[in-house]
C-alpha cells in the first residue's frame, strides 16, 4: 500500500483549479486580485496514511547566484511555531521533495536540516513534497480517517525574500469531508481557496478539515466560529452562550477588538493538551469529560479565556523579540512572564469579572497559585525573567531536578500579574489597574509605533499607570528571587495570607514517588530535604520503610512516624539493595489561604469591591 501511494505521489501534479466540497463561510474575502507570489495546494487523498501532499508554486524572481555561476533558490521549513518555545524540527516529517521549472525537473539538494536548495534561474518554480502528520497537538499537524488539522509552520515551506508577500492556499479536502474552518480570509469565487497577507499570517492560521460541528456567535461586534471535533457530549447552545460571555468580558480589558472575525478550533482527545494562540484564532485540546462536571467545565472556560486573551496580549501587545519571527532559530525574551504569566492572571480575572466564579473562589485560586510557587525549591534559584529566557532549553525539557532549579513563568508570572494589579489599585486609590497598563501598551506600541516593547518599556508603562517608581518590585521579584511580601499587597484590600499548615507536625521525607508497574519509584527529590541530604536518589525503587514492605501510598506509611524519627529505607538501586537511614523533619510545605483582616476599614472594603468587581450598595 505504501509503495503504491509513493508511486501516485511521484506522478501527481495537482491543478490549481479545484472542485470539491464547499468552503466554509467567512465574513471577509481576500483583497488580493493578482496571483500571489507563493501559492500552495494542500491535498489528502489517503488520510489513513497520515500524509498531507503539498504543491508549492513560486512565481517571482528570487534566484541568487553561487560562486560557480549557478542560479538557485532556497526553500525552507520552520523549525518551531510561534507561541510554543521549543525547536521542534518540522523538517523531520518531510518526504519526497522535488522541484520543476517549466516542463522539466530541476536539480535540488538538502543543504541544511531544514533547507532545500533548488538550482534554477527560472522565475517560476513548482515544488512538491509530502508531510507525515500523525501527532495531534496544538503545535503540530494531524491527519487520519476522521479529520485533518493543520498548523501551518509544520506544513508550509517558505522563501525568505518573499515572506512579506501575499501567500495563497487552496485546499483539496478528502472526498467525504464537507467543512473547513479557519480564520484565513477566503478568495471570492474560488472554492476552498484562502489568502494571507504574508507568510506570518499563513502559518498563524490553523485549519480544521472534516465533518465537525460548527457553532457561531457574535461577541463585541465580531463574528465568532467554533469548530468542534469529537463526540458531542456538550450542550451546543449553552457552550456558545458561555464562550460568548467569556469573549465579551475579555474584550472589556482593552476596550477594542482588533479582529474582523475569530475562529476557535476545539479538539476533544483522550488526554487533552492545552491551547495555542493565534492572531485571529486559537486551537484548544481538552479531554472528553471537559463538559461533564462543573469543575471540568470551569477549567475549559478558563482555557478559553487564556487563549482568547492572547489575541491582545502577545499577538498584538508583544515583547519586541516576538516578531517579526525567525523561524530557523530561538527567539529570546525575558518577557514570557508577561506574555504567558499575565495572560494566566487574566484567565482567572476574566472568569471572575464575567461572573463564572465567586470572589471566594477567586481568592482560593490565588492562594493555591501562591502555595504552588512558594513550595517550589526552584523559586529561590531561577528568576521569572530567567525562566522566560530559558524556556527553549528548560521549560519544555524538564528533568528530574527541574523542581529544584526552575520556576514556571506561567504560574509565577500569573501571581506577579495579580500583585501588580493590586499595587496599581492601591497606588491610585482604585482609579487604575493592570488593564490600564495593557491599554497603554496596546495604544503606544501596537497601534502607534507598530512594534513590540522592551523590558524597560514594560516597566515604564507600569510606573506611568501606577504613578510611582517600581524598581523594587522588578529587581526583587522579576529579575530576582527574593521572598515576596504578600501581605504588603493584600492589606490595602483588607486581606491577609495565612499558612493553614502552620503548627502541624507532619513528618517529611522530600522524595516524590510514582507507582510504575507496581513499583514505588522515586521521580524527584526536593532540594535540602531529608531524602536529598541522606542520599535517596531519583529512580530508586523503595522496597521497605522501617522494615515493612512499602505500599503504594508512601505518605500514609510515613504518617505513623513523627518529625525527628530516624527511619530505615530499603531501596533497589539499579539491581543493588541498599539500606539508608533518614531522619525525618517537619513538613515545610505551606498551604496558604487568604482571609479578611479583623475590622477592615471603609477604604479597604471599597478597594476590595473595586478589585473583585463586586457591586456595592
Amino acid at each position: 500500500m505504501k509503495k503504491n501511494h509513493w508511486l501516485f505521489f511521484l506522478l501527481w501534479l495537482p491543478s490549481l483549479a479545484i472542485a470539491g466540497p464547499s468552503a466554509a463561510k467567512t465574513d471577509q474575502t481576500a483583497p488580493f486580485a493578482a496571483p500571489a507570489p507563493i501559492s500552495y495546494v494542500l491535498s489528502m487523498p489517503q488520510p489513513q496514511t497520515h500524509y498531507f501532499e503539498i504543491e508549492m508554486r513560486v512565481s517571482a524572481p528570487t534566484a541568487l547566484t553561487d560562486q560557480a555561476g549557478n542560479g538557485y533558490i532556497d526553500i525552507k521549513m520552520p523549525v518551531w511555531t510561534p507561541g510554543s518555545y521549543l525547536i521542534r524540527e518540522y523538517a523531520k516529517n518531510v518526504e519526497g521533495f522535488r522541484a520543476q521549472a517549466g516542463d522539466r525537473m530541476v536539480r535540488s539538494e538538502k543543504i541544511r536540516k531544514n533547507t532545500w536548495r533548488v538550482y534554477t534561474k527560472e522565475e517560476s518554480l513548482v515544488i512538491q513534497y509530502r508531510v507525515y502528520a500523525y501527532e495531534l497537538t496544538v503545535r503540530t499537524s494531524f491527519l487520519d480517517q476522521s479529520h485533518g488539522y493543520l498548523n501551518g509552520a509544520s506544513l508550509f515551506m517558505y522563501v525568505d525574500p518573499l515572506r512579506n508577500q501575499p501567500h495563497r492556499l487552496t485546499v483539496q479536502p478528502f472526498k467525504d469531508w464537507k467543512k473547513i474552518s479557519t480564520a484565513l480570509p477566503a478568495v471570492a469565487g474560488q472554492a476552498n481557496t484562502y489568502e494571507a497577507s504574508d507568510y506570518d499570517v499563513l502559518v498563524d492560521s490553523p485549519m480544521e478539515i472534516g465533518n465537525h460541528e460548527v457553532l457561531t456567535f457574535t461577541a463585541a461586534g465580531v463574528p465568532h466560529t467554533v469548530a468542534m471535533y469529537g463526540e458531542k457530549i456538550y450542550n451546543s447552545t449553552r457552550l456558545a452562550e458561555d464562550m460568548k460571555r467569556v469573549c465579551e468580558t475579555a474584550a472589556t480589558v482593552i476596550g477594542e477588538h482588533p479582529c474582523k472575525e475569530y475562529t476557535f478550533i476545539v479538539h476533544q482527545t483522550p488526554t487533552g493538551g492545552g491551547g495555542l494562540e493565534h492572531q485571529n484564532s486559537t486551537t484548544l485540546q481538552v479531554t472528553r469529560d471537559a463538559f461533564i462536571t462543573a469543575r471540568a467545565y470551569q477549567n475549559f472556560l478558563s482555557l478559553v479565556a487564556h487563549e482568547y486573551f492572547h489575541l491582545w496580549n502577545v499577538k498584538r501587545i508583544r515583547p519586541k523579540a516576538l516578531g517579526p519571527f525567525d523561524y530557523e532559530n530561538e527567539n529570546y525574551t525575558h518577557l514570557l512572564w508577561v506574555a504567558e504569566g499575565i495572560t494566566s492572571f487574566y484567565q482567572n480575572y476574566i472568569l471572575r469579572r464575567a461572573g463564572f466564579t465567586t470572589a471566594d473562589e477567586y481568592l482560593r485560586n490565588f492562594a493555591y497559585e501562591i502555595s504552588g510557587i512558594e513550595n517550589l525549591p526552584g523559586t529561590q534559584v531561577q528568576s521569572v525573567a530567567e525562566a522566560s529566557w530559558d524556556a527553549w532549553i528548560k521549560y519544555y525539557r524538564p528533568n528530574e531536578n527541574s523542581v529544584n532549579s526552575t520556576v514556571s513563568y506561567y504560574s509565577k508570572g500569573s501571581v506577579l500579574g495579580g500583585l501588580l494589579n493590586l499595587s496599581i489599585l492601591q497606588s491610585t486609590g482604585g482609579r487604575n489597574n493592570l488593564d490600564d497598563v495593557l491599554r497603554l501598551l496596546y495604544d503606544t506600541y501596537y497601534k502607534k509605533l507598530k512594534r513590540g516593547f522592551t523590558d524597560e518599556e514594560f516597566q515604564q508603562a507600569v510606573e506611568k499607570v501606577a504613578g510611582r517608581k517600581m524598581d523594587d518590585f522588578f529587581q526583587k521579584y522579576v529579575f530576582g528571587t527574593e521572598k515576596i511580601d504578600y501581605n504588603g499587597f493584600l492589606n490595602p484590600v483588607g486581606l491577609r495570607m495565612v499558612d493553614a499548615s502552620a503548627g502541624k507536625q507532619d513528618p517529611y521525607l522530600g522524595a516524590i514517588t510514582k507507582l510504575t508497574e507496581g513499583k514505588l519509584i522515586v521521580s524527584a527529590v526536593r532540594r535540602d530535604s531529608p531524602a536529598w541530604n541522606e542520599g535517596i536518589n531519583v529512580n530508586d525503587e523503595i522496597l521497605a520503610v522501617g522494615g515493612l514492605r512499602a505500599g503504594a501510598d508512601l505518605e500514609k506509611q510515613l504518617a505513623t512516624y513523627k518529625p525527628g524519627d530516624s527511619v530505615e529505607f530499603t531501596v533497589n538501586r539499579g539491581g543493588y539493595i541498599k539500606n539508608l537511614t533518614v531522619k525525618l523533619t517537619g513538613n515545610p510545605l505551606a498551604a496558604f489561604r487568604i482571609e479578611p483582616v479583623s475590622s477592615p476599614t471603609p477604604e479597604q472594603r471599597a478597594l476590595y469591591a473595586r478589585w473583585l468587581y463586586l457591586k456595592t450598595t
